[in-house]
């Protein structure tokens, strides 16, 4: 039997906040299963690494024994998101939402486990709102409120457009939470607004106002930004697993802990071994190849997971990479180093125009994984075993 302080140390793993604790705190002591929600907008067809941050805290109340409400937001999808945005987002169609929604529903399960989650669609009581429902909810909200949100202020005071739709996003997921009588609901740091406001829509409702709990931002590849598709800094959670364990095994070793940190299932006590003894010289590398292997097995199974480590093995245990290779030393700038400039600089190509044919190629190698994102960027920190083609090898040190 699990006790609620052995919850909350669970709960709070890696969170950035979480309002109110007392109120959780009370919450758990009646010993009924609390309603946890998350809500997800179906706007892209594929998850990457940042997006299981929260979906990983949701598997932890799984874990714990709570109902599990994931939630694909089809009708606030087609409103889209204004989080963030310092511009109007065009509106999704049905028919773009349903078919990422299919996607979500397929990957989503790779982390929580099927039997215990309840997926729901806000389209279900929000298309039954009707323009008088609207109206009566938009009565509950002022615009003042509304325009408190840091995006929406900033947009406003630099002259640049809102549209209707988009104030009446924070509204809609919020009633989400009435409409799902949510006790925990869960999001990322930049969800907080919208998440306040389902817990005054649940007061106005006679509910008892949900608990929040933000987790953080995951930051990319690079070490900077926030993971990202359009940045080409993400782990995306269907891709081959050579390449999740590759670009795994690429991140510096600062940025290794951080990953652990809210992407690993490993207790707390082990990764804090592990860096203990990396401070009293292991090499991190050994640690970053359990990372990577235990996020390969979680999306594609161990089977492929012993494979990677296999691969990964032979190419730097049993000597198909030299020892005596030359090292390097380069500079990383701020959000990180062009793999064509690194391989530039390292001497490993001519010209960045011969490194980004080379990877079109599959010539190149970072830590004996084959590199095919011409958009990679490295960032300082790390020291990666580079390979181009089959014969020139470069040990390089990112500062």
């Amino acid at each position: 039997m699990v006790t609620i302080s052995e919850a909350l140390e669970v709960i709070k793993r890696g969170c950035e906040e979480l309002l109110v604790e007392e109120e959780l705190v009370r919450k758990l002591q009646t010993g009924r299963k609390l309603r946890v929600k998350l809500g997800m907008d179906p706007t892209a067809p594929d998850l990457h690494l940042g997006h299981t941050v929260v979906i990983n805290k949701l598997r932890h109340f799984q874990d714990l024994g709570h109902h599990i409400q994931f939630l694909i937001g089809d009708f606030t999808g087609m409103i889209g998101d204004p989080t963030g945005k310092n511009q109007t987002r065009p509106p999704l169609t049905r028919e773009q939402i349903q078919d990422n929604a299919a996607t979500y529903r397929k990957q989503v399960f790779k982390i929580l486990d099927p039997e215990k989650t309840e997926v729901m669609f806000n389209s279900t009581w929000s298309d039954k709102l009707g323009a008088e429902g609207m109206i009566r909810l938009c009565a509950r909200y002022t615009v003042a409120r509304i325009l408190e949100r840091d995006d929406f202020a900033k947009r406003y005071k630099g002259g640049q457009p809102i549209a209707m739709h988009e104030l009446l996003y924070p509204l809609m997921q919020g009633y989400d939470s009435v409409a799902m009588k949510s006790d925990v609901e869960l999001g990322g740091t930049d969800q907080k607004f919208n998440l306040l406001v389902g817990r005054e829509l649940q007061k106005d409702w006679g509910q008892e106002p949900q608990c929040i709990l933000t987790m953080p931002l995951l930051e990319g590849l690079d070490g900077v930004n926030k993971m990202s598709k359009s940045l080409g800094n993400y782990v995306g959670i269907d891709e081959a697993p050579g390449e999740i364990f590759g670009k795994l095994m690429s991140v510096s070793d600062d940025l290794m802990w951080r990953y652990f940190e809210l992407l690993s299932f490993l207790p707390l006590a082990e990764i804090a071994r592990w860096k203990r003894e990396v401070e009293g010289g292991r090499n991190p590398r050994d640690i970053k190849v359990a990372l990577a292997q235990e996020i390969v097995e979680r999306f594609h199974g161990r089977p492929a997971a012993t494979a990677a480590l296999a691969d990964f093995e032979t190419r730097f245990r049993h000597g198909e990479i030299p020892a005596d290779i030359p090292e390097v030393g380069l500079t990383a700038p701020e959000g990180g180093l062009a793999i064509a400039q690194m391989l530039k600089q390292a001497g490993l190509t001519a010209s960045t125009t011969e490194a980004l044919r080379m990877i079109e190629q599959g010539g190149v190698r970072l830590d004996g994984e084959r590199v095919s994102d011409r958009a990679l960027r490295l960032a300082g920190g790390a020291t990666i075993v580079a390979q181009v083609g089959k014969r020139k090898f470069a040990r390089i040190k990112l500062s």
